[in-house]
């Protein structure tokens, strides 16, 4: 059946319910729902930390008028009083609440998915064991051996857990902190924290002593699940700055030394075994939909994380939604496979990990600790999954891999390959089109896909996989093209932790290059205050929507509105055809001298596909009289640290001997000592000006700097986009060197000639 994701209803047939009234629909308990050789090396590397979205923006503009999708009334920037204003009115109507203890009300619809009744997490994940019981739900490695805990296990270790977490003392409404890589003990920690009373609260594992001291005392945390002993260490500096603390568990290896309140799994886990189910029932029965089991922190750039606080609801209505939107195979028709490698600190990670795959019943396999390294290929390749998630730089390290080894093959091999891409590209844009004419594929599509594309799908361990997804930062064009001539679609979907995941997704049928797709059927989009271009700040509504920041209302405020949207910080517009293009970030925006706004992200990611030497691009230009940028080239990586090592990438190498450059590592171009790269670059720059829409978006100054952006730089943030301040900041002499002296206007487009 052909399916797109249909018009939300307007605000007129939204209704807001309080489970706290006695509406009998909170208390359903859900019931049955709705070249093969030479690219066996293909391997991801370092990439992406983490998977999802930057903190909301500050200072949201508010109006007033009624709400209907896709339009908005004249609204003018509120002052303090404006705010305040709007966290009155909008808290007056109970949709949001900063109290780890309060409740909202329900952003219920009268008719359609966003009418589905409201579950909690028990309730969703007993029917779950109660339909798909005997089905494999996690799967893990050891020893070369996989091993798997089906429906029925994982529930009761879910349980176990909370009587432990209960006997440990655990408080209604404290946090569990889990710091460390993905396993079976990081989701039973999390579920049985949440059975429990408690917060479920992921902690990233690049965080520092401080920073976990942080999240631990803002979530009140009465226990730590630590993974290993170098992560028990940044715990054991703080603990003593931490009241609310009880106990410490660590999941993997053994302890190196005992201390009181410090428990292994399995002594953890026994704790809980003989204790009586009564008090965990009490517990279980006594929560609703509309309190807050969930705190998901944020990796914002600026000011201290905030911990946006999910509900039952959000989790378990969003897990129906986005499923149901996708066509996600329940178990006893088909079961849905994941690989779990993404960290699970992010909402991306857990809603597709966790909570997507109990709603289905599928199953989750956990990759190594060094997935991002280099082992998440060997993982796919045994787990061969249905559904995959990428963050745009694993796709593109898995670009760069298989272009470096298709480099290498024979000519005759790259000549097939080449036919065989431009066949899969022309064929699979005339499907995104909608063109009729390739219901049935054309002869030369079958015959490419049998002696390219399933070789290429196998060794990638993408064979089974028919829902291939990026999103937590933008994708280049050319990535997105690169893998539709592979006949592997790569599916944007777009959201933020503040959405429980995701708001809008591209289909099969439904999906257009660049555009993060349409909103989930039961959500709604609104665009505030767009320019004559349709362009403004995209506002989200829908039971995805969180409660609010704990303990901070005033950033609550800033974040939702006086009707109760959620204001995204980014800016986009819609096609005619209602598919979403985001075309900026608000906090990101250049504003010149002259007073010209200018998205950085489009002229960046038009440079690094006009030069594919170049790895991370920054536009400089917020109250300067020209624009400038910061360029940095495509390097090894080293897989232990994650740092940019001074050797090119084969990629890179490979754009240098066509140019006759001799460079093999990055200083020898930083700075335009390569002659010959510096021409090439320019030449990209210029060709990228030319597309400029103004003189104020052409670039005129640029420079190649001395290593890579990375996490451990600090360019980087966890979700590896750029912390544009942090680098203003480092980089500030190269900067200040751009505007000592103002182009000739007869020379814009140039850098400083090599010494």
């Amino acid at each position: 059946m052909h399916l797109t994701a249909c018009e939300p209803a307007s605000m007129s047939g939204a209704v807001v319910m309080d489970p706290s009234a006695g509406d009998a629909s909170y208390l359903q308990s859900c019931g049955t729902g709705n070249s093969a050789a030479s690219l066996e090396d293909v391997t991801v590397e370092s990439a992406a930390n983490e998977s999802s979205e930057e903190e909301s923006a500050c200072e949201r503009e508010e109006e007033t008028s009624t709400h209907t999708t896709h339009t908005q009334a004249n609204a003018v920037r509120p002052n303090s009083l404006a705010v305040t204003a709007a966290a009155t009115a909008s808290a007056s109507t109970g949709l949001w609440t900063t109290h780890g203890d309060g409740e909202v009300k329900l952003r219920m619809s009268e008719s359609g998915p966003g009418a589905e009744p409201a579950l909690t997490v028990h309730q969703m994940f007993h029917a779950s064991v109660e339909r798909f019981g005997s089905y494999t739900a996690l799967g893990w490695k050891e020893a070369d051996q996989w091993k798997t805990m089906n429906y029925r296990e994982y529930y009761r270790s879910c349980r176990n857990a909370a009587k432990s977490f209960l006997k440990l003392g655990l408080e209604r409404y404290h946090g569990v902190g889990i710091l460390g890589f993905n396993s079976a003990e990081w989701f039973i920690a999390d579920i049985g924290a949440i059975l429990a009373g408690g917060f479920a609260v992921g902690i990233y594992t690049t965080n520092s002593a401080e920073a976990c001291q942080y999240v631990a005392e803002n979530c009140q945390a009465n226990i730590l699940v630590v993974e290993n002993h170098k992560q028990l260490q940044k715990i054991l500096q703080i603990q003593d700055q931490l009241p609310h603390l009880k106990a410490i568990i660590q999941y993997k290896d053994e302890l190196k030394e005992k201390r009181p309140n410090l428990y292994t799994w399995a002594e953890f886990m026994a704790l809980g075994k003989d204790e009586a189910d009564e008090e965990l029932d009490a517990i279980v029965s006594s929560q609703k939909p509309n309190q807050c089991c969930t705190l998901i922190y944020t990796s914002g750039t600026t000011g201290q994380p905030k911990g946006v606080m999910l509900s039952h609801d959000n989790l378990t209505w969003t897990a129906f939604a986005t499923g149901r939107n996708v066509r996600l195979a329940d178990a006893d028709k088909s079961q849905e496979v994941v690989v779990s490698y993404l960290p699970l600190s992010h909402i991306a990670a857990q809603m597709i990990d966790i909570w997507l795959t109990i709603k289905i019943g599928g199953a989750t396999y956990f990759a190594q600790p060094d997935a991002l390294k280099g082992s998440l290929a060997n993982t796919l390749r045994d787990v061969r999954p249905t559904a995959f998630m990428g963050v745009p730089r694993v796709w593109e390290k898995m670009q760069e891999k298989m272009k470096s080894i298709g480099a290498k093959s024979s000519t005759v091999r790259r000549k097939v390959a080449s036919w065989a891409k431009e066949v899969g590209l022309q064929t699979n844009l005339s499907k995104m089109e909608g063109n009729g004419a390739v219901a049935r594929k054309p002869m030369n599509y079958r015959l490419a896909k049998k002696l390219v594309f399933r070789k290429v799908r196998k060794a990638l361990g993408l064979d089974r996989c028919t829902k291939c997804y990026t999103g937590a930062a933008p994708i280049t064009k050319d990535t997105l093209e690169f893998f539709l001539s592979l006949d592997i679609p790569l599916y944007e979907l777009y959201g933020m932790s503040e959405s429980t995941g995701p708001h809008t997704i591209s289909l099969p049928e439904a999906f257009r290059l660049t555009s993060c797709g349409k909103v989930i059927p039961g959500c709604e989009t609104r665009i505030f205050k767009p320019d004559e271009e349709g362009n403004g700040e995209i506002c989200f509504w829908g039971r995805h929507v969180f409660m609010g920041y704990l303990n901070m209302p005033e950033k609550t405020a800033e974040a939702l509105d006086a009707d109760g949207w959620l204001h995204s910080g980014d800016l986009g517009k819609h096609d005619t055809q209602d598919f979403l293009f985001i075309t900026g970030r608000i906090k990101e925006l250049i504003i010149t001298a002259g007073g010209e706004n200018i998205p950085p992200v489009p002229i960046e990611d038009a440079l690094k596909e006009a030069v594919p030497l170049i790895s991370n691009a920054m536009l400089i230009g917020d109250k300067r009289k020209f624009l400038s940028m910061l360029l940095t080239i495509k390097c090894e990586v080293n897989s232990e640290t994650g740092a940019p090592e001074d050797e090119l990438t084969a990629e890179a190498l490979e754009f240098c001997r066509k140019l006759g450059s001799s460079s093999t590592r990055v200083s020898d171009l930083a700075g335009g000592r390569d002659r010959l790269v510096h021409a090439a670059i320019q030449e990209g720059v210029t060709r990228v000006n030319e597309r400029a829409s103004s003189n104020a978006q052409r670039v005129q100054k640029w420079t190649v700097l001395e290593h890579d952006f990375s996490i451990t730089g600090g360019e980087l943030g966890p979700t590896m986009k750029l912390k544009r301040p942090v680098v203003m900041k480092m980089y500030k002499e190269q900067i200040e060197n751009f505007y000592k002296e103002v182009p000739s206007p007869t020379t814009p487009d140039a850098q400083l000639p090599p010494k």
